[in-house]
């Protein structure tokens, strides 16, 4: 049955999901979510493919009913007040819904209209959106003649033209190239100012760099929701040791592994330099001791370096039943 068993707070959350459950034929999408999203909050959605992420972002805009469960949007029943529920949200799908053969001003006058603009307000609306997007360029062009990248950013662009509280963006930056995903990255920061904004992407490395707080979801489940920070420290799986250094007739690897924390030392030697990567125990670092035997078998150490864990770490860890 839908409806929320509680009611405190719900203002607060700009998205509030309680028990949400999908099932298709044989199949369960996703199982008894429960999460919220605060107002004001930049929050990474994560998980390996068919986890569940898009499926929750469709329900959450409309797009698809639940089989059971409870969600809302700015307060607003997204199953029985749908229609107030997106006036509040902006939602860019990974497959840009696109009007290949309209203009690229005209489809944003043309969506802003539906979306209840008119008028000088439209026209501000669509010249912002154009700047803020970096398509004004093209806006004269046919989408259809529109690269990948340019796409999403009409998309965006779209996304934005009613000014939402609430942005839903299912791989923003996917066909983006290294300098345009920059961007992209920078205009998400800037965005979060004024909206709450829920992220999904495979680049981690832009999650650590922009979220507040990442929900990680596996096989419809939620395995974690913490900071980046958060997650990145909580993890139980070995760290990696970078050592590079002349040894002369000695193997490295043998002396090494007899040092307390040393799980194992991959040894490659190039140019008279031997690379050691050296495989420690969870939150131990040896390399006092690594130095010190460097020292004693009068080793040239040119690097010794600890690599630091990141959130693609947790990710793997979190998600591992898909590995």
């Amino acid at each position: 049955m839908f409806g929320p068993t509680q009611t405190e707070n719900i203002t607060f959350f700009m998205i509030k999901v309680e028990r949400l459950t999908k099932k298709y034929a044989g199949v369960t999408a996703i199982n008894n979510l429960s999460f919220e999203v605060a107002k004001g909050e930049i929050v990474g959605f994560l998980g390996p493919n068919g986890a569940g992420k898009s499926t929750t972002m469709r329900i959450l805009s409309s797009f698809l009913p639940a089989t059971s469960g409870f969600a809302s949007i700015a307060n607003h029943d997204v199953f029985k007040e749908s229609l107030k529920a997106r006036a509040h949200l902006g939602y860019l799908p990974e497959n840009v819904p696109l009007y290949s053969e309209m203009r690229v001003g005209e489809y944003l006058r043309y969506r802003g209209s539906l979306k209840g603009l008119h008028g000088k307000r439209l026209r501000h609306r669509v010249d912002t959106v154009k700047e803020l997007c970096s398509v004004k360029e093209v806006e004269k062009k046919p989408i259809a003649t529109l690269s990948k990248g340019y796409r999403q950013r009409v998309g965006l662009a779209e996304a934005l033209i009613h000014e939402p509280d609430l942005l839903i963006l299912d791989e923003p930056t996917i066909g983006l190239d290294p300098n345009q995903i920059r961007q992209v990255r920078e205009l998400i920061k800037s965005l979060g100012e004024r909206h709450t904004i829920l992220l999904s992407t495979h680049i981690l490395s832009e999650v650590e760099m922009t979220c507040s707080r990442v929900i990680i979801i596996n096989q419809g489940k939620i395995e974690a929701s913490d900071t980046p920070e958060n997650l990145v420290g909580q993890i139980r799986t070995s760290g990696t040791i970078r050592l590079e250094a002349t040894t002369g007739s000695d193997d490295p690897g043998p002396w090494i592994e007899k040092l307390s924390g040393v799980k194992s030392v991959t040894t490659v030697e190039e140019e008279g330099w031997r690379r050691c990567s050296i495989r420690v125990e969870a939150r131990s670092d040896p390399r006092e001791a690594i130095y010190r035997l460097a020292v004693e078998r009068r080793w040239i150490v040119r690097e010794l370096t600890q690599e630091r864990a990141t959130l693609e770490d947790a990710f793997v860890e979190l998600t591992h039943k898909d590995n």
